[in-house]
């Protein structure tokens, strides 16, 4: 009884120091912290300032485009994403990339699939993947053509990119699976429409 009057006695004095010690902690933080050592709340938005312009991110509407379960047409699939306006073009592929669970529609990109980097200069948007489009897609011909018409119709759908140069590891690659010509870059496959 003695031994259970002293453990109910300790638990209680253990419960009381957490709880004072977990406050006290809080306050000491906001105590110890100077204000000009506190992040801006505009710092994140504002990082990657050119000239003293912000670029915040801001919500914007993008079209990604999928095969349908056919594999006759592209169905476009319109999304918000939050992004800065030079990160549009990385954010719509990276929607792309993440899939769609919507019916009737697919996904083609391999699960696998890592974007490195996409760029858009004088018209042309250069996308590059990871090896793994090409080492983990399954399709033929018709897939082929889904897969490289829902990536340039996906960036296509920016006004100023009028076409898409896909790249592999940084390399251009002739085919993406033997079929198709991407040795050069692509106008938007309105045909799959």
């Amino acid at each position: 009884m003695k031994i259970m009057k002293s453990m109910l006695a300790l638990l209680m004095l253990l419960t009381l120091l957490l709880a004072v010690g977990c406050g006290a902690d809080d306050k000491s933080k906001d105590a110890d912290t100077p204000a000009a050592d506190k992040p801006a709340a505009t710092d994140k938005k504002d990082a990657g300032t050119k000239n003293g312009a912000a670029k915040q991110a801001e919500r914007i509407g993008i079209k990604v485009y999928y095969p349908d379960d056919n594999g006759m047409k592209l169905i476009a699939e319109t999304r918000t994403v939050e992004t800065t306006q030079d990160g549009k073009y990385k954010a719509a592929m990276e929607s792309l990339l993440s899939g769609t669970k919507a019916k009737g529609v697919i996904t083609i990109i391999p699960k696998k699939t890592k974007l490195k980097s996409v760029a858009v200069k004088d018209g042309i948007a250069t996308v590059d993947f990871s090896e793994d489009l090409v080492k983990n897609f399954a399709g033929g011909s018709t897939g082929e053509e889904m897969l490289v018409g829902s990536i340039v119709n996906t960036l296509t759908e920016f006004p100023e990119v009028k076409s898409v140069q896909i790249l592999l590891e940084g390399k251009k690659v002739d085919s993406l699976a033997g079929h198709l010509d991407t040795s050069k870059p692509l106008k938007r496959m309105t045909e799959l429409l």
